[in-house]
């Protein structure tokens, strides 16, 4: 399942993403969406878990949660199709 993360700490980087969510389960991967031009993270990203168990317990845990002073947000992503 595919996993928004949103109001990420501008110090938040791929590595940092999948390593606080590894605790939940297998991260397949994490990756934080940054600006094109000036490569700054957007405040948000995406992470991929295999096991929909393991990442709706994510989206109950973590969902309203505080992490480096931003409340983050955390819902399951939907395909752009």
């Amino acid at each position: 399942m595919n996993l928004y993360i949103g109001n990420l700490s501008e110090i938040i980087e791929d590595k940092h993403l999948k390593e606080a969510f590894k605790e939940f389960g297998k991260v397949k991967t994490a990756k934080v969406i940054k600006d094109k031009i000036t490569g700054k993270s957007r405040g948000f990203g995406f992470i991929d878990m295999p096991d929909e168990n393991e990442a709706l317990q994510v989206i109950k845990t973590v969902n309203g949660s505080k992490w480096e002073g931003n409340i983050l947000t955390v819902k399951k992503a939907f395909d752009k199709d």
